[in-house]
């Protein structure tokens, strides 16, 4: 593998920054979201949501006031809406004047989090903070796939949640010489895997619970690269109302990974 320049490097960090900035100050992201509410087969009436709420055999259910209604897949609905039974993971998002509502399924729960273009956090947001990109945290790596996916049951941000994941295989690189090995998850893309770790920056200069790394599909041969610049926070660094998967105990690296983002700035005070 070729190392790349700094200037190249440099532009390709910066372009990546700027989608994460723009993702960050979203209308609709996660900044955005003003309540997590669990559903019950109790209905339940929120104050930053149209309508009661309960879910059941056929999953998440809303039942509009006279007054309400609200869009789903483009299509205006009133009355009583049930949305079917949401896969692990997934979720669904429904339109209210301005807000999108989230329908979502977590940890084996279905939960409705509304999300706000004026929410607190959204209109403080600024920016986060991160180190400058450095060639060194551009690394190779062996992908190890296992014989079969392991199932990986990890906590939670919310504290009681459980989340289980598919661990493909297992990454090994080297640091400063030293040897190292992190599980990786499946990643958004066939073949790309996900990584979620912590370090001995953790806490200190980055967000205490976790940081997250793509990493693209490896070759044949299991050679890929990894580039810790592009380490990210999760939703969990900046809000509590998110439901962040924690890393596996073996992803919490002995070394300082002085690359990619920091602690936001604002860091869950609103």
């Amino acid at each position: 593998m070729s190392a790349p320049t700094v200037d190249d490097l440099t532009h390709e960090w910066q372009e990546w920054r700027r989608g994460r900035e723009a993702s960050l100050s979203d209308p609709h992201g996660f900044l955005a979201v003003t309540s997590l509410n669990w559903l019950t087969e109790e209905p339940q009436r929120f104050p930053d949501a149209p309508g009661e709420w309960s879910t059941g055999p056929e999953g998440p259910t809303v039942v509009l006031g006279p007054d309400e209604k609200i869009q789903v897949d483009g299509v205006t609905r009133i009355g009583r809406h049930a949305f079917g039974v949401i896969p692990e993971r997934d979720g669904i998002d429904v339109v209210w004047g301005e807000a999108v509502i989230e329908v979502a399924r977590r940890g084996g729960f279905d939960i409705v989090r509304p999300r706000h273009p004026d929410s607190a956090r959204l209109q403080a947001y600024t920016s986060t903070p991160a180190y400058e990109p450095q060639p060194r945290w551009v690394l190779e790596a062996r992908y190890r796939p296992f014989d079969q996916p392991r199932p990986v049951r990890v906590d939670a941000a919310v504290e009681g949640l459980e989340h289980i994941y598919q661990a493909p295989g297992e990454l090994s690189f080297e640091i400063d010489g030293q040897p190292l090995t992190l599980t990786a998850f499946e990643g958004r893309t066939p073949g790309s895997l996900l990584v979620l770790f912590t370090d001995a920056t953790s806490g200190v200069t980055t967000y205490a619970a976790n940081r997250s790394l793509p990493v693209p599909v490896p070759d044949e041969d299991g050679h890929v690269v990894i580039d810790f610049n592009r380490a990210a926070n999760l939703p969990c660094a900046y809000t509590p109302l998110a439901t962040c998967p924690l890393p596996p105990p073996e992803n919490r690296l002995p070394v300082a990974v002085e690359a990619g983002e920091k602690t936001p700035h604002q860091n869950n005070e609103i």
